[in-house]
């Protein structure tokens, strides 16, 4: 009687594999397509592994990488602030050098020789002037003026209808007169880099005249003529002020004198 013994799955499988591996190493030559085959069933496994794990952390928050940093430049807003500070200094300059006038100003005359005549107050020789007009008397005929005798230049300026009156040395046009004869208008101007160039060189002079000479191009109106003196500034009211040049010796009277009028 033949006795059939029944194997358990386990075993039917390990006899499967067995036989599968043995068919394997039997074929000569078959390394490379083995490795090849091998290698494909490895790469598709962890393809597959892969998929499995991006789709399954798809639904969790992925960080993003920051974007790379940009050169910005100065905003808007701290543009508008530096603009403002710039401004509020200068009307605080401007009110502390009016409101610092006091009763004994620095004064220069000056101008190219065929040009026009400036003359400038200032609260020190270092000080922004406090007042600096051209007129339009060329220097030449206020060095013969001078020359004579002595000089006296009125500048008068028109009351505004309507409004209130602002400070003297703030009005912008003059009609001007030297000695009583009208020489045509002045008007007042802000310092510029020309006018600081003559004030820096005259600086040190605290009082007395010379020539300065000129930058030697072709657009230079020659020497500039300067007279630079002490000068004292008496108020009559808002509406009046002189300015009467200081002789070092105090012998005989001033020798220029500057009225300011508002008519």
């Amino acid at each position: 009687m033949r006795t059939i013994m029944a194997r358990t799955p386990h075993e039917s499988s390990f006899s499967f594999s067995k036989r599968h591996f043995q068919r394997i190493i039997g074929k000569g030559g078959g390394g490379e397509e083995r490795k090849h085959a091998e290698g494909g069933e490895a790469e598709e496994e962890f393809l597959a592994f892969s998929n499995s794990s991006s789709n399954v952390c798809d639904d969790e928050p992925v960080a993003a990488a920051p974007p790379p940093a940009r050169k910005r430049g100065p905003s808007s807003a701290a543009v508008a602030v530096s603009r403002f500070r710039t401004v509020i200094a200068a009307v605080i300059a401007r009110r502390h050098r009016l409101a610092g006038l006091g009763p004994r100003v620095t004064g220069t005359l000056f101008g190219h020789r065929r040009g026009h005549v400036h003359f400038a107050f200032q609260v020190d020789p270092r000080s922004c002037p406090a007042l600096l007009i051209e007129l339009a008397t060329p220097t030449s005929t206020l060095v013969r003026e001078m020359a004579s005798g002595l000089v006296r230049i009125a500048l008068e300026c028109e009351r505004r209808g309507g409004k209130v009156a602002g400070k003297l040395l703030e009005e912008p046009l003059w009609r001007a007169y030297c000695n009583g004869k009208k020489c045509g208008y002045a008007v007042r101007r802000e310092c510029g880099p020309a006018d600081w160039r003559v004030l820096r060189a005259v600086e040190p002079v605290s009082m007395g005249a010379g020539v300065l000479p000129g930058d030697g191009s072709s657009t230079s109106e020659g020497e500039m003529m300067y007279m630079r003196a002490r000068f004292e500034r008496v108020v009559g009211s808002k509406d009046s002020e002189a300015f009467y040049m200081m002789n070092p010796d105090n012998n005989g009277g001033p020798e220029l004198s500057i009225y300011l009028l508002r008519v």
